[in-house]
């Protein structure tokens, strides 16, 4: 039976649903680098929403997603305006729907032969590099087509492209910044032990990259760049070939593999041909790109607004593969932060056997319903684990189990703290094994408990022989058992067990920083320590009088009853009590008789002879707030090398900026 025909209200439904879930992905693919869904299930979005729009099309509004190219500009650069549209490109799933796009051609220009060029599609971010006298001048991203972002000092930094040229005359190329397979997976290797997100592609990981404000930052991510067009003058080569080649000349990075075609058979040839061979590449390629290669023949073909009708982007299939879920565990990272993972039967996906996928945290279990022995479809893109793009209910036999995550710690089964508004449970216990080497080296740090010579080597080897078994075990190290360590002699025993001795006398602000609570930095935990007699009266206290405390909000004073409720963490602070460090606040000098007391302080770009914390660190001892935003209350933004655009907002409203020199004459440390 024929679906019936929706009416205007029905269309104009579904039309704000699918607007507002294409606004959202969009959002999380090009500004958040956190694509939720597929590139195949967005285009299909897209599609979808292409067809409702012309069958009503008196629904038509300019804000539509369908009405615009592509990403807008990232705040934080300058925005330029392309001289010619980056327009996007079409895309095509099938050999059926290419050859539909060689017949729209042959309506337009009729008996012309057609050649073409392939080009492979690199999975990577836009760009328009300029040229003047030879010179490298100005890079621009591709932004929504129309604009972007200013990014010439970190495009630069790609070894790739030159910084002279031999032709004086104003030259414009554009190109596709990406990342290769080996420093995706470096980034990601780095990120996974800082327990920080992983990009989920090299495309998004290029992206983020490319939109760091640091130009050194973005250089040890070793981008890289084809280049496919070519602007003299504003003018371009008689075809698509001929520019390829007039890149080449000038010493600019083409790709080898692309292919001028007399015919579309051969570009059906040379998609299968790396189709197959698309794994064998070091980044990453979601397809052939299409192009008439006459210049001439696409001034005729022209553009509609959104898509050149003279190319068209042949995409490969998906990465994906269907397995089943055998069981989900939990892992606890360093921080504590509880991850589930699917356990499943294995399965070869893109030349790699699969056994294992994140699924995140709890709420993404519930969102996709995910259950243990559920048949799931899995995509992989570059060297990322794997995610679960969908289960396959169709599949079910009712024997699926749904997974209840846990509110205990699999490892030290200490209660688990979820705070309100976050995805993510975490373990709060700092002597859990799996968080112990990272709480131990957070006790010892300088702006903590500063036990010097404590670092990551000697840690490792006091957990592997298993001297230190949480964090008041420091307190009952002796001699013996640190000389028999590697590289640890009678007097460098001697002096780190001197240092742990003198850690008993740090102010209680210290310790209270020390433990670790999630959410207590340095200057809630002096808050802290200032309103409070010592730790005893803060493990007691209740969230009413906690919040009343300026630098202590809902979410953090929640935070810190918790730390305070668990067994583990009262016995943690009987031990470190009994081991003889101080509890109770050191008299100090009131804040409000400090130099810089009221005084609120903003950082923006690099200092050259103080870290951005030793710099807080004496704004904050002098008695002065850092904030990370600038507002009409601020007093000072102090300005080091490459700042962003927070020195332009303080120009414009008018607050005080301090050169380094300046800044360090006011904390006397010139």
């Amino acid at each position: 039976m024929a679906a019936k025909p929706l009416s205007l209200k029905q269309a104009a439904q579904k039309i704000q649903k699918l607007r507002t879930g294409i606004k959202y992905h969009e959002k999380k693919y090009y500004v958040d680098n956190d694509p939720q869904i597929s590139d195949y299930e967005f285009d299909m979005l897209v599609k979808e929403l292409e067809k409702l729009e012309k069958q009503f099309p008196e629904l038509i509004t300019p804000e539509s997603p369908t009405q615009r190219v592509g990403e807008q500009p990232i705040t934080g650069f300058a925005s330029i305006e392309h001289r010619t549209p980056m327009l996007s490109m079409d895309n095509c799933y099938s050999i059926e729907e290419l050859r539909e796009f060689e017949e729209r051609i042959k309506r337009i220009i009729p008996g012309e032969k057609i050649d073409y060029v392939a080009e492979l599609k690199i999975d990577g971010l836009g760009i328009s590099t300029v040229y003047r006298d030879g010179k490298y001048f100005q890079a621009v991203s591709r932004g929504d087509g129309f604009r972007g972002d200013d990014v010439s000092l970190n495009v630069k930094t790609i070894r790739s492209f030159p910084l002279i040229i031999n032709d004086p005359h104003e030259i414009e190329v554009r190109g596709e910044v990406y990342l290769p397979f080996k420093s995706f997976q470096k980034i990601n290797e780095e990120r996974s032990k800082m327990e920080e997100p992983l990009f989920a592609n090299p495309r998004n990981a290029a992206a983020g990259s490319l939109r760091l404000l640091d130009p050194k930052e973005v250089a040890s991510r070793h981008l890289d760049v084809f280049l496919y067009s070519i602007f003299i003058e504003g003018k371009e080569q008689a075809s698509q070939w001929k520019n390829l080649k007039a890149l080449t000349e000038l010493g600019f990075k083409t790709n080898p593999s692309s292919r001028h075609c007399s015919n579309l058979e051969e570009v059906i040839s040379f998609w299968e041909e790396w189709r197959e061979k698309r794994e064998s590449l070091d980044y990453d390629v979601d397809g052939v790109v299409v192009k008439v290669d006459s210049t001439e023949q696409q001034k005729l073909l022209g553009s509609t607004a959104k898509f050149p009708r003279w190319s068209i982007s042949f995409k490969f299939p998906a990465r994906q593969a269907t397995t089943k879920i055998k069981d989900i565990v939990v892992q606890v990272g360093r921080t504590g932060a509880l991850t589930p993972v699917a356990i499943l039967e294995p399965v070869k996906l893109s030349g790699i056997t699969i056994s294992r996928s994140t699924l995140h945290n709890e709420d993404e279990i519930k969102r996709k319903d995910i259950r243990v022995g559920d048949y799931v479809l899995i995509a992989r893109s570059g060297d990322v684990i794997p995610k679960i793009v969908s289960v396959m209910k169709g599949k079910r036999t009712r024997k699926e189990k749904k997974f209840a995550f846990p509110s205990n710690c699999p490892v030290c089964h200490s209660l688990t703290f979820r705070p309100e508004g976050e995805a993510i449970s975490r373990c709060e216990n700092p002597s859990c094994p799996a968080k112990l080497k990272k709480s131990l080296l957070h006790f010892a740090s300088r702006r903590a408990m500063n036990i010097e010579g404590l670092g990551v080597a000697l840690v490792d080897q006091l957990l592997e022989k298993k001297l230190v078994r949480n964090i008041s075990d420091l307190y009952s190290l002796n001699l013996e058992d640190l000389a028999n360590l590697e590289r640890m002699g009678p007097k460098s025993s001697q002096n780190l067990l001197d240092e742990i001795e003198k850690s008993k006398q740090r102010d209680v602000s210290r310790l209270i920083y020390a433990l670790g609570i999630r959410y207590v930095g340095e200057r809630t935990a002096q808050a802290l320590a200032d309103y409070f007699k010592g730790i005893d009266s803060l493990a007691k206290v209740s969230l009413d009088e906690l919040i009343q405390i300026e630098d202590v909000g809902p979410k953090v004073g929640e935070s810190i009853v918790f730390f305070f409720k668990q067994p583990e963490n009262i016995e943690l602070i009987n031990k470190l009590k009994e081991a003889g460090l101080n509890f109770s606040s050191i008299k100090k000098e009131r804040k409000s008789e400090r130099p810089l007391a009221g005084q609120i302080f903003v950082l923006t770009g690099k200092l050259s002879d103080l870290s951005r914390e030793e710099a807080t660190e004496n704004i904050e001892s002098l008695g002065g707030t850092v904030s990370s935003s600038i507002s009409s209350k601020t007093t000072y933004v102090v300005v080091g090398d490459s700042p962003g655009s927070k020195l332009e907002r303080a120009l414009k409203l008018g607050i005080p900026t301090l050169e380094e020199k300046e800044f360090l004459k006011l904390v006397k440390k010139d």
